[in-house]
Order: structure tokens, then C-alpha cells, then sequence
């Protein structure tokens, strides 16, 4: 079976094929498209490395030969923005960021502590029977009654009292002075007071019954007697504690107890007694430290006239000390408190924050006394702070100190990250961490030799630890490492 084409067919394939060989042709003679440049960082670049190999240099960028990643420019300034958080200075106002300068001069120094009032052990009678006899009456008195001085508490029969008493009358009708003085003598030896002496001669008759009373005003602790008991000479009837005056007890925290001094002035304020203070000096430094709550003791006497302490009342007491001449200070709100270390965030120029480390000293009135880390004139960032120190926690900033840098010192820069200890080697370690951010390295597992092996001591496989390391010819070096608390 033949098929027959006809012209106008052929004349299309004609025109289909030239178009197709025409199209090819002009592809092939239009000109290259013009690049478009990519948007570059302006600063300097000293050269491109791989963040696992950084001993290795390359003078351009490209893909490294070591591993499936990019190679990562090091800037002229790297070194000086690993160390500090930067912030567009327009934008200080809408984080809230304030200012406080380091200043020096004189801060007074108080610490404030909780008392509770109780008796002056110090002032105490204990009432004891001077002879032996019977009980007849028990006034009404019940332990925690407030007593006043010469208030009645028994009355003891004492028959022996009774011949001796009857002697004496016997004399004292013959009128023989020396014998009646010899006699009342007697009577004094057995016992019996010379008031209860002195009624007897004036009465002229015997009276063999006693009445016991306090020796002092106060509040009656112990009661131990009864009517009809048989009582020995110095059995205890009763003890009485005073209230002329009250002992404040103070619980001070162990790291305040070396600037405790005796006779130091305190202030104390009562809910009791609202809108009072009353002022008192440290009487005694006790020497032993609770060991369950880590606290020394102190103990202030207060003068009690009208009664109105009472033991086991509650104070806030603040314990004055004298003023510290030419220290350095910040606003308390400076000072972040980690647990393990005490940070400022120190304001440089153009809008950079660097957190420091600080020694903190005493406190008082919203001021921290710093001991070292600052020197004075410096700024330190007094609100907001918590916002730089998250971003320099999640950059792996590491904590340095404000203090100016000497000429001719090289401080290695350090890079920080966290991790967990998969293998322990000789002079070095196997971790498996988090990303070291200002390296632009990404988390991973791998061996670093360690700048002092003495590092190892105490870490076991296993164990979460914070380390920084630096970069050298010899590839990333440890040079901290410091074991973590456990985490979940």
C-alpha cells in the first residue's frame, strides 16, 4: 500500500524543520546574560577556613576539601564581636536599656535579719524550801502567770520552828540580853528569816508557819509544790524569770558572720509595735553556728520597763555598720547572679555590650559594693540586661573581665558551647556538643586536644560540661572545662 504526500504537505514539514535549525542558531548567538552581583559584607576578610580544620587557610571561598560544608570568612573584627553583643543604638529606647556608671565613694553598710524575743536567762530566781516541812496551802499561781515581787506562793509548816520559837519568848520574859541575842542567833541558823524573827518577838507568840513569795517580779515557769507534800530543806518550790529586760536573738547567714562586731548598734522594728524602732547593741556572739540552717547566732538585750516585749515575739532587725570609705559601686539591679558566678553587661561604644564577671561585696540600700572585675567611670547596663545576657548565652560569648587591657598582652579569643563527655584520652577529650556559634561550627561529635590535662580532674564519661576552646595550628584546643549540674 503506497501513501501519497502532496505539496502543501511537504511544505510544512519544510518549514518546520528550517524553524527548529533557525531557533538553535540564534540560541547559540545571543550573548551571555550580565551577572548580577550579590550582596557582600563590606568588612575585610583575612581569609576563609574550615571551622573543623581552622589551621587550614584558603585565600577564597569555596567548598571545603575536608568536609561537605562551605568555608567560613574570618573578618578583620571577628575577634573583638565574638566578645560582645551588638545593638543598633536607635533601638536602645524601645528595649529598655538603661545606664548606670561605676562610681566610688563611701556606701554604709546594714544588713537586715529576722529576731524573735525570749527570756534573759540571766535574770532568773529558783525558789528552794530553807528547811524541812509540810505544805499547808498552795496560793492560786499556775505556770506562764506574770507575778509581782513579794507576791505570796505557799505557806510550809515547820515544826521544829515551834520549841525553838518558844525558847526564845522563854528568854526574852527573863530579860537576859545575852541569851535572847544568842537565841535569835539560832533561830537565823535553823533557817527561819529574820522578818518572820522580828514578828515573833513583837507579837509574843509562836508562829511555825512560813509563807513563801517571789523574790522578784516576772513570770512564774515552774511551779512544783502542793498542798500537804512534805517538803526537805532545799527542795525547788518555783522558778521565776524576769521581764525587766529581753534577749533578742538573731539568726545571721555564716557569709555575714565576719563582719559581726560586739556593742554594734541594731535597729528593730515589731509587727507588735508598729511605727516603733527600738535601738539596742549586740550583747554576745555566740560561738557555735546552727548547722541545720547555717546561721550564728547573736543575741541583743533590750530594755523592757513597761512589759510590752514579750518572749516570742518577731523582729526585723537591721544591724548598722560603719561606713566603707573609697569602694566602688553599682546599682544592685547591675549585678546578674547565675549560681556559679556573678555577671554586669558593660556598655562599650557604637551600641556593644560585653559581659564581665565581678566579685560583688556588701549590699545595701540598692547598691553593691564590686571588689573587682569594673573599674570606676565605666557604664554598665542597669535595666534590660537580662536580654543581652540571653542573646550572649545563645552566641556562646565568653565571660571576660572590664579591666583595660595592657599594651602589650595577646588575649587568646575563646568559643564557647555545651556538651556531654563521650570519651576520656590521654591529653585530650571526645565530646559530643551544641554549636560553637561564633565559629559557625555546628554541632557534632569530636576529639579536642587539651591545653592543660589537669582539666580532666573530676569528669567522668557521661558527664554535661561547659568548655571553651581556641583556635590554633594544632586545630581546636580546650582550654576550660567545667562540669554542669545534672539536667533533665
Amino acid at each position: 500500500m503506497s501513501m501519497q504526500i502532496g505539496p502543501a504537505a511537504a511544505l510544512c514539514g519544510l518549514a518546520l524543520v528550517l524553524g527548529a535549525g533557525g531557533g538553535y542558531w540564534f540560541a547559540q548567538q545571543r550573548p551571555d546574560p550580565i551577572p548580577v552581583p550579590a550582596a557582600q559584607d563590606e568588612r575585610p576578610v583575612l581569609y576563609w577556613y574550615d571551622p573543623m580544620y581552622p589551621q587550614q587557610r584558603f585565600d577564597k571561598p569555596g567548598k571545603s576539601p575536608f568536609m561537605d560544608m562551605q568555608l567560613v570568612p574570618r573578618y578583620a573584627d571577628a575577634a573583638a564581636d565574638s566578645a560582645a553583643v551588638s545593638i543598633d543604638p536607635r533601638l536602645t529606647q524601645n528595649l529598655g536599656l538603661r545606664l548606670a556608671t561605676v562610681t566610688r565613694g563611701a556606701i554604709a553598710s546594714s544588713l537586715v535579719v529576722t529576731g524573735v524575743l525570749a527570756f534573759n536567762e540571766r535574770d532568773v530566781a529558783v525558789v528552794q524550801a530553807r528547811t524541812a516541812g509540810f505544805v499547808e496551802r498552795v496560793y492560786a499561781r499556775a505556770p506562764d502567770d506574770v507575778l509581782a515581787a513579794g507576791a505570796p506562793l505557799a505557806d510550809l509548816l515547820v515544826p521544829e520552828w515551834a520549841a525553838a520559837q518558844e525558847e526564845f519568848l522563854a528568854l526574852r520574859r527573863s530579860g537576859d540580853a545575852e541569851l535572847l541575842a544568842a537565841a535569835r542567833q539560832r533561830l537565823l541558823l535553823i533557817g527561819m528569816p529574820a522578818t518572820l524573827i522580828a514578828r515573833v518577838e513583837h507579837s509574843g507568840k509562836a508562829q511555825p508557819t512560813l509563807t513563801i513569795t517571789s523574790p522578784l517580779g516576772g513570770v512564774l515557769q515552774e511551779l512544783a509544790v502542793r498542798t500537804g507534800m512534805r517538803m526537805a530543806a532545799g527542795d525547788s518550790l518555783a522558778r521565776i524569770n524576769g521581764l525587766d529586760s529581753v534577749w533578742l536573738e538573731l539568726a545571721v547567714p555564716e557569709a555575714e558572720a565576719g563582719a559581726l562586731l560586739a556593742d554594734q548598734t541594731v535597729e528593730a522594728r515589731l509587727p507588735a509595735l508598729a511605727g516603733e524602732v527600738l535601738t539596742g547593741r549586740v550583747a554576745t556572739i555566740l560561738p557555735a553556728a546552727n548547722t541545720d540552717s547555717r546561721t550564728l547566732r547573736v543575741r541583743v538585750e533590750l530594755p523592757n520597763p513597761d512589759g510590752r516585749l514579750r518572749p516570742g515575739l518577731t523582729a526585723q532587725v537591721r544591724l548598722n555598720r560603719a561606713s566603707e570609705q573609697g569602694v566602688l559601686w553599682v546599682p544592685s539591679e547591675a549585678v546578674i547572679r547565675t549560681g556559679r558566678r556573678a555577671l554586669v553587661m558593660l556598655a562599650e561604644d557604637a551600641g556593644r555590650y560585653r559581659p564581665v564577671e565581678v566579685r560583688p561585696g556588701a549590699e545595701n540600700d540598692g547598691r553593691t559594693v564590686v571588689l573587682s572585675g569594673l573599674e570606676e567611670g565605666q557604664q554598665v547596663v542597669a535595666s534590660g540586661q537580662f536580654l543581652l545576657d540571653s542573646e550572649a548565652s545563645l552566641r556562646g560569648l565568653v565571660v571576660g573581665t572590664a579591666a583595660r587591657p595592657e599594651p602589650a598582652t595577646n588575649t587568646p579569643v575563646l568559643h564557647e558551647a555545651e556538651g556531654r563527655v563521650v570519651e576520656i584520652g590521654d591529653g585530650s577529650v571526645t565530646l559530643a556538643h551544641g554549636p560553637l556559634r561564633t565559629l559557625g561550627m555546628p554541632g557534632m561529635t569530636m576529639s579536642f586536644p587539651l591545653g592543660n590535662p589537669a582539666l580532666l580532674h573530676g569528669l567522668e564519661v557521661g558527664d554535661r560540661v561547659r568548655f571553651a576552646v581556641r583556635e590554633s595550628d594544632a586545630g581546636l584546643v580546650v582550654e576550660r572545662l567545667e562540669k554542669q549540674g545534672d539536667q533533665p
